[in-house]
């Protein structure tokens, strides 16, 4: 686990609480109400992947080892900022499910902060890809202004209806793996889910889409509901469905004391900690729209390929050397290509469209590599184009022209890919040829305890 230490001295300001369910690591940070700094913060990554029945095909993860790498990361925040939280934001991965069964799936033992995880399924993540091309085109047409993917909440639960039924019949409730945080923390008896997270599902509908392209916004609560008819006719029971509000809502209190944090504390509803660019009114297919906050949609480019399509080929070098009959431990070979990549000499003709995982506008996408010729086919040079691949992927999707029309001027990148590997940064300044800069203030962890600051 990497721990920080405290970056700026306790105030007697009142803090929040922030909290990152990521795909691959939980983070939690206290933020100070006034400054808005982080005081304190930590990050531990989960190792919750675990085999799936169908191969390739699935993506699961470990519920309970999830929450128990969280409760150690925010068992190890400063004591004396946790007795003075007023209020705790939550985000984590989109689009994924869980489910659970009321009454059995959490307990917190007296005189303990702990919460023990009980009667849940596993986390099917948003890589998930049980759902195939042939079956997504069997269900009904959602009534929303998203289509619907594999890997998405809404997907995932019919695909379970008409393929493995008895799944359903062990639980009663469904939500992302941070909305089952917030149900668990609060003692809710149904889970409830951001306006923003639902649309994330499918199958929600949150706007209409005029015939000039123009996406319009519904104020209020104005058609934002779940396509119940369409869902049920596709033969999903929808009493599993969370309860939605508005992004940044409050949604419950703390039912105990957790880690000092003192009981009845606020709880908002939990976001995505997808990094979501501007607002924008053009719909190009790679261009998803997400509720935000004051009735504001943020257009998102969210490539399925970035640290992924990295942590492949890592794996694959790992394979090749236990070929060889050589153990060498990822750590280490990500040390050495980041060092070998990063040299100016690094740099070749040879081209990598990294899109291993596909992308969900182009689901049967498949990973390519030309202009192959003797002398960039080194680790060096195979790395450094692997990462421009990985920028010019995203930049396809969501060009500079774009950033450069609705007013961008300046990228600020986040998470723990750019955060470690400079190559990418690199690539993204060359590419878009916009200044860029890195915030290291907790990531969507930090986000979430704005979020939780401006909660009303």
């Amino acid at each position: 686990m990497s721990r920080s230490a405290d970056r700026y001295r306790m105030s007697s300001n009142q803090c929040v609480l922030g909290i990152d369910i990521g795909t691959t690591s939980v983070k939690c940070c206290l933020v100070d109400v006034v400054s808005k700094e982080v005081i304190s913060s930590q990050k531990k990554d989960t190792y919750s992947d675990v085999p799936s029945e169908l191969g390739t095909e699935g993506n699961k993860q470990d519920v309970p080892r999830i929450l128990s790498a969280l409760q150690m990361c925010v068992s190890r925040l400063p004591r004396e900022g946790m007795r003075k939280v007023k209020k705790i934001g939550v985000c984590g991965q989109m689009h994924g499910c869980m489910l659970w069964k009321h009454g059995e799936a959490w307990e917190q033992k007296p005189d303990s902060d702990r919460f023990e995880v009980g009667q849940v399924s596993n986390l099917y993540t948003w890589q998930d890809s049980r759902c195939s091309q042939e079956f997504l085109s069997s269900l009904p047409v959602p009534k929303s202004h998203q289509t619907v993917s594999t890997g998405f909440g809404c997907a995932t639960l019919l695909w379970f209806s008409k393929h493995k039924p008895e799944t359903l019949t062990r639980f009663n409730r469904a939500g992302t793996i941070h909305d089952f945080l917030v149900c668990m923390l609060c003692g809710l008896d149904h889970p409830i889910m951001s306006l923003q997270i639902a649309a994330s599902w499918g199958y929600f509908n949150t706007v209409t889409k005029e015939s000039n392209n123009m996406i319009i916004i519904h104020n209020g609560d104005l058609h934002q509901e779940w396509n119940y008819e369409s869902l049920q006719e596709a033969g999903l029971q929808c009493d599993y469905l969370p309860k939605v509000v508005d992004s940044g809502e409050v949604v419950g209190k703390l039912a105990n004391a957790w880690y000092l944090i003192p009981a009845g504390t606020p709880v908002i509803a939990s976001l995505g900690n997808t990094n979501m660019l501007q607002d924008a009114s053009i719909n190009p297919e790679p261009i998803e729209y997400f509720p935000f906050f004051d009735n504001s949609y943020l257009a998102v480019a969210a490539s399925l390929n970035g640290g992924n399509a990295l942590a492949a080929f890592v794996r694959t070098v790992q394979q090749w050397s236990l070929d060889l009959g050589f153990q060498v431990p990822q750590s280490k070979i990500w040390q050495r290509i980041l060092e070998l990549g990063g040299d100016p000499q690094s740099k070749s003709s040879l081209v990598i469209k990294p899109t291993i995982f596909g992308e969900r506008h182009t689901p049967m996408a498949n990973a390519d590599v030309s202009n192959i010729d003797l002398g960039n086919v080194s680790l060096a040079k195979v790395t450094r184009a692997l990462c421009k691949g990985v920028i010019t992927n995203i930049h396809s999707m969501m060009p500079r022209s774009m950033l450069v029309e609705n007013g961008i001027t300046s990228i600020i990148g986040g998470g723990s890919a750019l955060a470690r590997n400079p190559i990418l940064l690199r690539e993204i300044e060359e590419l878009y040829n916009l200044p860029v800069s890195i915030d290291s203030r907790g990531d969507a962890a930090y986000g979430s305890a704005l979020a939780a600051i401006n909660a009303k």
